[in-house]
């Protein structure tokens, strides 16, 4: 389960980046859901790329 969540999160912060900006506020909650929900389950690795994706997020939003 925790590998779906993780791989989850993943897509949905990749997406929002190949979106070059034009990632509706929808989007945006839904990748940081999905990021929340496999830190519950994830292993420590897991935990530290959730973080690094999270922080990729917060500065692609910044960006806009």
């Amino acid at each position: 389960m925790q590998n779906n969540l993780f791989q989850q999160a993943k897509n949905a912060v990749n997406n929002i980046m190949n979106m070059n900006g034009n990632a509706d506020e929808n989007e945006k909650q839904a990748a940081q859901n999905a990021i929340q929900s496999a830190y519950n389950e994830a292993s420590p690795e897991e935990k530290q790329q959730l973080q690094q994706l999270e922080q990729q997020l917060r500065q692609h939003n910044q960006l806009k």
